[in-house]
């Protein structure tokens, strides 16, 4: 099932992974669904045998829920100059995707990593290279999807322009996406709180990745205050974003396209729930919706030619 602009699938990431997200997502009201595939603190790769895959879609497909996203563990760094991490995440990278796409997800997201102090064009090539050997003869519909990130320690993706630069790197590979992270973003440095900052936000994006590469959206409000670089997600309403700016974005065309994916502690500390579900899907429903006006945006230009400023003075 795929989101369209007059009604925005919004959804959480569900615990229960092939096994039983299917019954948390129904318990929750989630039209979308995120789960991983076994731990994100582990580089043990499962091996899911192929009725499990097959339950899971068929629990997706009878009970109309969808779309689905994984997401990868958290342990890779596609960036790493230490070569046992760096062959550990392609490995991992490159198993997940697969797996991925086995359960019939869109996306595969994932951090992209972090330089680890390294200069950031030694990074970028590392980054590209590891993304050339996990697509190696991949041909399925599962996009491995770039995450934005809050910005903290060296990381890659907390700056649109670096997405453009993977982007340009790997000729605009079609098997690619990005995710956005309200959180991230906000604490990375781009206003989305404000109306102003969130056209601005919208219109480097276009600049410099465009919405046809937007996978989905990680919805989260954030605990800590604007370009902290700190990930500390907040319910809907609870945190320094607040809930008049989901509303608008919620009001986005091209935002109302993708699944909003929740990954909130829940009012009651148990993780994303129906509460925080039903706040954006009310947002959703305002029968205002605009869309963002952006330049005409230049695929060759460089990192340096295509910045704009978003952030805050």
């Amino acid at each position: 099932m795929t989101a369209n602009s007059n009604i925005v699938s919004i959804g959480a990431h569900c615990n229960g992974g092939l096994k039983s997200a299917p019954e948390k997502a129904l318990e929750i009201g989630a039209q979308a669904v995120q789960i991983f595939i076994g731990s994100p603190q582990s580089w043990k790769s499962p091996s899911p045998k192929d009725d499990e895959f097959k339950r899971f879609r068929q629990a997706i497909k009878e009970n109309k829920l969808g779309p689905v996203c994984v997401h990868g563990t958290y342990l890779v760094n596609l960036a790493s100059p230490v070569e046992d991490n760096y062959e550990k995440s392609i490995n991992n990278l490159a198993i997940g995707l697969r797996m991925a796409e086995a359960a019939g997800a869109d996306g595969l997201i994932f951090h992209p990593g972090s330089t680890r102090g390294r200069p950031y064009k030694e990074a970028l090539q590392r980054v590209v290279r590891s993304i050339e050997r996990v697509l190696d003869g991949y041909e399925g519909r599962c996009k491995l999807t770039l995450e934005v990130c809050a910005g903290a320690g060296n990381t890659i993706g907390a700056d649109f322009s670096q997405f453009g630069d993977i982007l340009r790197a790997m000729d605009f590979d079609s098997r690619l996406g990005v995710c956005l992270d309200t959180c991230h973003l906000y604490s990375a440095g781009y206003d989305i709180a404000t109306k102003s900052g969130l056209d601005r936000t919208l219109t480097e994006f276009e600049e410099h990745v465009g919405f046809e590469w937007l996978v989905a959206v990680h919805a989260n409000d954030s605990k800590t205050p604007f370009n902290s670089g700190k990930d500390r997600h907040e319910n809907i309403g609870e945190g320094s974003i607040g809930v008049k700016a989901f509303g608008r974005m919620l009001q986005v065309k091209e935002l109302r396209t993708v699944p909003w994916i929740l990954e909130v502690p829940g009012f009651e500390a148990k993780g994303p729930d129906r509460k925080n579900i039903e706040i954006l899907r009310n947002l959703a429903k305002s029968k205002t919706k605009t869309k963002t006006k952006t330049k005409t945006k230049t695929k060759t230009k460089t990192k340096t030619e295509t910045k704009t400023k978003t952030r805050r003075d």
